[in-house]
């Protein structure tokens, strides 16, 4: 018979009554309506944390434009392609280089906005976007992304997540961290 067995079956009622008083104190603290047990107690996980560092912006205002008119039209004055508009595209860049919904030789477009620089910075923005050349020394405008998914979907999850298929932790998700 196993020892520990052996020593609860020689235990009796008094020694045991005598031995529990903390045990069914703590027992019946957890089981009261009125208590929550520790896992209730634990603080909610999406709740605001103090970060591991302290932060040095004090607002963030993070644009994408899912659907909005393409970069190219906006902030990212490309003028060799506007010169190009409707040729067919080399074949350096198709080479070895697959397209979502190209077939054959596509041609290139060039954008139908006029572009100037604004702001001290000398910001390129089109005429799309006339309010905002007041504030362009405001902005922060990103030009060195870059990326080898062709599709829509899978670059914003790359942009989102770093990872171009579901199941990352995204921006949001390391903002709140």
């Amino acid at each position: 018979m196993d020892s520990r067995l052996a020593r609860l079956q020689a235990v009796t009622r008094r020694q045991f009554l005598q031995a529990s008083p903390a045990g069914l104190a703590a027992l019946a603290y957890l089981l009261n309506e009125g208590n929550k047990t520790a896992a209730a107690r634990q603080e909610d996980p999406l709740a605001v944390k103090k970060p591991h560092f302290e932060a040095k912006a004090k607002r963030v205002i993070y644009l994408h434009m899912s659907g909005a008119p393409p970069h190219l039209d906006l902030f990212d004055y490309k003028p060799e392609l506007v010169k190009r508009d409707g040729q067919n595209c080399p074949d350096q860049f198709l080479k070895g280089k697959r397209f979502a919904f190209t077939s054959g030789v596509p041609k290139l477009l060039g954008t139908p906005r006029k572009f100037a620089q604004y702001g001290k910075g000398g910001v390129w923005m089109s005429d799309a976007l006339p309010r905002l050349h007041e504030v362009a020394d405001e902005l922060c405008v990103i030009r060195s992304m870059f990326t080898e998914q062709f599709n829509h979907a899978p670059a914003e999850l790359l942009l989102y997540t770093g990872f171009p298929r579901q199941g990352r932790p995204s921006m949001g998700s390391w903002v709140t961290y």
